[in-house]
């Protein structure tokens, strides 16, 4: 497959630069795939469409407000976006994405929020090549004492949480407001470590998980933290050369377990969003088998590419191009997926991470 077999044409208007009043009143296209059969609904009618018998999966990851804005000894403004703890650091040192990269140098600091922390450039990796790779390692430090003093930082999440802003993907075109602290996260979660959220969950509320819950659907977790490169457009031409990201994910016992009992109830597996698609089926073992496991994940499923685990799934709409939507399509067929995204287009649904859903079920 090509990929300009994923393409399609969505008009600016169509990308949703704000969330809908409601997190449950985006809308819901709705698309049975054994019959093929199309029905245009609201998230809030999900009680309708689930039974007893099911199982809902949902990424329980919480976004860092990872997005720090500081100034260079020189005045000169810099961004950074934290990516990724390094495993070896305590919770300091980071893997970070900063603008102007060209411009840093090795233990330079950033100050940001007028010293209350500090961003010391640890180095910039470099590649097997020898070309310097695109993110730098940095160490986030606060004040030791005596002026001019800096330690490394303690109690990150919460320094993040009074200094950081959330990094709203590239194609909202705004900065971020105080409702976006609440609305682009979900509601259930609860493990920080993401710096995109898994949209198809914004769409829950409390309400609407109880009504579900009364209806006998169940739910269980999974943990996958969204990285950047979840917005990193697939550039191979032919998309089986493409090299995915990876995300470090956790599938618990529990969920293992609860998969198990739906299967044996005759239910369906329902996931909520793309990520937690790629977190049950990349647990799949040689035999079949779901195990529980934790780690990071490269998996990139696209058409042909066989789905062991998971049923029907709730999404939002995707990029063109993009590694999600050749996801979905592995779950619904290329053709099938690209028609109903023209549906989508014209009957006026929102796109994007603040966008409306979709519903393939089986």
């Amino acid at each position: 497959m090509k990929l300009s077999d994923f393409d399609f044409d969505l008009p600016p208007e169509r990308i949703a630069q704000h969330p809908s009043e409601r997190r449950d009143g985006a809308r819901l296209l709705v698309h049975a795939v054994d019959r093929d059969e199309t029905r245009h609904l609201h998230v809030r009618d999900l009680p309708e469409l689930l039974g007893p018998d099911d199982l809902l999966v949902v990424n329980d990851t919480r976004v860092l407000n990872a997005r720090l804005l500081g100034r260079r000894w020189s005045g000169g403004r810099v961004e950074v976006l934290l990516v990724e703890p390094l495993a070896d650091a305590g919770g300091a040192r980071w893997r970070a994405m900063v603008h102007p990269a060209r411009k840093m140098h090795p233990d330079e600091r950033i100050v940001v929020a007028e010293g209350q922390l500090c961003i010391r450039m640890v180095e910039r990796p470099r590649r097997a090549d020898g070309t310097p790779e695109m993110a730098w390692n940095v160490e986030l430090q606060v004040p030791a004492g005596a002026p001019g003093t800096w330690r490394a930082a303690e109690g990150v999440a919460e320094l993040l949480e009074r200094h950081g802003h959330l990094p709203l993907p590239p194609y909202i075109e705004r900065a971020d407001d105080a409702a976006d602290r609440e609305r682009y996260q979900t509601v259930y979660a609860e493990r920080p470590g993401a710096v995109a959220a898994p949209t198809a969950g914004l769409h829950f509320t409390e309400e609407l998980l109880g009504e579900l819950a009364e209806r006998g659907v169940r739910r269980a977790s999974v943990t996958l933290h969204v990285g950047p490169g979840t917005f990193r457009p697939v550039k191979a031409e032919r998309i089986e050369d493409h090299e995915m990201h990876a995300e470090r994910y956790e599938l618990p016992e529990s969920t293992v377990g609860a998969v198990a009992e739906t299967r044996a109830r005759g239910g369906r597996v329902v996931a909520v969003g793309t990520t937690s698609v790629r977190v049950l089926e990349s647990c799949v073992d040689e035999h079949g088998e779901l195990r529980a496991g934790s780690g990071w994940t490269r998996l990139f499923l696209y058409p042909g590419r066989p789905v062991h685990v998971v049923d029907s799934l709730l999404t939002n709409f995707h990029l063109p191009r993009s590694s999600l939507l050749m996801l979905v399509s592995a779950i619904a067929g290329r053709e099938r997926v690209l028609r109903l995204y023209r549906e989508a287009v014209e009957a006026g649904y929102r796109f994007y991470s603040y966008g409306d859903a979709m519903l393939l079920e089986r």
